[in-house]
């Protein structure tokens, strides 16, 4: 099979695609014939060497997989070869063939396409994980969303709204405003805004109840200060690319929360509820409650050129690399 695969991390310049022998599933696992491999900020930061978890070597970059079981290992039960499925794991996507682990699988419905099943199953996810298990949202609260034109933050937009919520959008760039708004935002603005925290409180007199933040950076002190009394801030990740530090006197002042938002540890603890979860996403997906993912699509041999663009926060939709 084909893989695009690296021995050392660190750099770009050290994976290459490569033809290797077919992998074979062992106990308890299963094989799938990649069809499409959803890409994000992580994976860049993989193969960077920047990430808190480091891959084995040789690694091939990928972990939201979607394709068709192909082979299946002992002890397999309830799967069956040809069956459409997906799967997330720390790589192993960029290649022609996957082993996945059996438990850790979702069959995809018919109606849902491949593309979307991988773009969705990270993004959407920790989007409903950060505002309903970590975020407690309650119907009638104001969610501020921070990066609302990306993966997580466009999702996190949708999920509020389902859930009752009042949602400000946080969108850097002005061409991208209508799109929160039509997802159900009552205001998009600028992060960049220098009257930001005028137009917060201009929109939220009393303060937001819950900040969903994947970006970090600078941005989040003026997020946090935005809070309501009791408000919790949800800290997913920092697409910005830097670590913000908020003083602890903050919390103190606004009996406020920041949260951390861990999508592993949710499903590493709670596998059976992730799985409910992951196919009630799936649902309101195709019941029209939810917009599927905007993607921006790579042919297998553009591999390299995908990983590249996970840096560029002005990337158009969820980045995936199609296996055909």
């Amino acid at each position: 099979m084909r893989r695009f695969s690296g021995n050392e991390l660190g750099s770009l310049k050290n994976f290459a695609h490569e033809v290797v022998v077919d992998p074979s599933p062992g106990r308890g696992e299963v094989r799938i014939r990649v069809q499409a491999v959803a890409l994000g900020f992580v994976d860049g930061l993989i193969v960077a060497g920047r990430y808190q978890m480091i891959p084995t070597l040789p690694f091939t970059p990928g972990g939201e997989i979607a394709g068709v079981v192909d082979m299946i290992g002992p002890d397999v039960q309830d799967i069956r070869i040809g069956a459409r499925v997906v799967a997330w794991q720390l790589g192993g996507g960029l290649a022609e063939c996957a082993i996945v682990p059996a438990a850790e699988i979702d069959v995809i419905p018919a109606e849902l396409g491949m593309v979307t099943a991988a773009a969705m199953i990270v993004d959407y996810q920790t989007a409903s994980y950060a505002l309903v298990e970590r975020g407690q949202l309650k119907p009638g609260e104001t969610v501020l969303v921070a990066g609302a034109a990306g993966g997580v933050g466009s999702a996190a937009l949708q999920i509020a709204r389902n859930l009752g919520a009042r949602v400000i959008a946080l969108v850097s760039d002005p061409s991208k405003h209508s799109r929160a708004m039509e997802l159900g935002a009552t205001v998009a603005l600028s992060p960049s805004d220098p009257n930001l925290r005028n137009e917060l409180r201009r929109y939220a007199p009393a303060g937001v109840n819950v900040v969903v933040d994947p970006v970090g950076g600078s941005l989040s002190e003026t997020l946090f200060r935005s809070l309501a009394k009791e408000g919790r801030h949800l800290v997913i990740g920092f697409a910005a690319g830097s670590i913000p530090t908020i003083r602890s006197n903050l919390a103190l002042l606004k009996s406020a929360s920041l949260v951390g938002v861990d999508l592993r540890h949710f499903v590493a603890t709670h596998p059976d509820a992730a799985r409910r979860r992951r196919e009630e996403l799936f649902r309101q997906v195709l019941e029209g409650r939810l917009a599927p993912p905007i993607t921006a699509l790579f042919e297998f041999h553009q591999a390299k050129e995908a990983l590249e663009t996970t840096t560029h926060r002005a990337r158009a939709g969820k980045l995936v690399v199609l296996l055909r």
